[in-house]
């Protein structure tokens, strides 16, 4: 029997998963992150993009918008400023969320705007590679 640790991953507005993993993968701001049972206590920054929790049956996969990773020896937290399953994605909004940001950043007119613009833009790419890694898999 694998070790295993409590994973919540939770989003300004709800809990989005709850239930023990092998192991998780998180994109901090300094880079990828692999956590496994009894890792050391940690806590870091994310960036947007996925999340992916390995359990005993299955590989989940989420999409943050960023947010903070909390690590305990047995215990896992992801606190996301935004967070969904990737499979709950919809595509199609994410294709042209990405194009108005990219239309966006041509035209650049401020510098709110061209911020605000990069931030879409990374979280459009994000979900999107969480969408395609999730079509991947089902293949």
């Amino acid at each position: 029997m694998a070790m295993t640790m409590h994973v919540d991953i939770v989003s300004a507005e709800q809990e989005i998963y709850s239930g023990t993993a092998e192991m998780l993968f998180a994109p901090l701001t300094t880079g990828q992150v692999g956590i496994l049972p009894r890792h050391a206590p940690l806590i870091a920054r994310m960036k947007p993009g996925e999340v992916r929790v390995r359990t005993a049956t299955e590989e989940i996969d989420f999409y943050v918008s960023g947010g903070v990773l909390e690590v305990q020896p047995h215990v896992v937290t992801v606190l996301a400023d935004t967070a969904a399953r990737a499979k709950d994605l919809d595509e199609a909004k994410v294709k042209e969320a990405k194009q108005r940001a990219e239309e966006v950043l041509k035209n650049r007119q401020s510098e709110i705007d061209y911020a605000r613009e990069i931030a879409t833009l990374a979280e459009a790419t994000a979900q999107l590679r969480a969408i395609q890694r999730l079509r991947n898999k089902t293949k």
